[in-house]
């Protein structure tokens, strides 16, 4: 079955954490679309300092969910987003949003989607950071602990960081991200 067709007309939550690979979640969300995906968007709002909510509204078609107590939005929606759901990714993944995923901790729209999740619905983690923060010792832990609740991680690549440095901690290739989400779909 060609990947496509495993993810089209699925409902996926697109969770995007502040990292300087938070403008590939534009890309990210344009590629989904494409393949019949419906994506709803979930920023922390240290994505929001790298890329516009309007962007990825505009996508996906979609409001785009950044405060945890919208006004306008009075039901309990990261509740309801979180059953219609067929998949959960968070592109880019920070050390921050893994360390408190392994943690328990919800306190902001992509975190307390991810925990709302019904334990069938799979969370696929791209994560994207410096070098040492993927080497650190807490962020293996913290992958260990997530991978062992299910999560499907998708590591990161090696290449030229944001700093300046060449290692491992740029947000892996869009496609691969696409195939492990279509293989935790099939």
């Amino acid at each position: 079955m060609s990947p496509n067709r495993t993810i089209r007309s699925r409902e996926l939550l697109l969770g995007v954490s502040g990292s300087i690979a938070a403008y590939k979640a534009a890309e990210l969300v344009s590629l989904l679309g494409k393949r019949g995906v419906s994506v709803t968007v979930l920023m922390t709002a240290g994505a929001a300092q790298f890329i516009g909510p309007l962007t990825l509204a505009t996508l996906s078609r979609r409001p785009v969910v950044t405060d945890l107590f919208d006004p306008a939005c009075p039901d309990v929606e990261h509740i309801q987003m979180t059953e219609r759901a067929d998949a959960m990714l968070i592109a880019p993944a920070t050390a921050n949003i893994l360390a408190k995923l392994a943690a328990g901790i919800a306190d902001c729209p992509v975190t307390t989607a991810a925990l709302a999740l019904k334990p069938s619905t799979p969370l696929i983690l791209a994560p994207a950071m410096n070098t040492r923060m993927w080497e650190h010792p807490a962020t293996r832990e913290n992958l260990r602990r997530l991978k062992s609740r299910g999560a499907r991680i998708v590591p990161p690549a090696e290449g030229l960081l944001a700093c300046g440095t060449v290692g491992v901690g740029k947000l892996a290739a869009l496609e691969d991200i696409l195939k492990v989400l279509a293989k935790a779909l099939a």
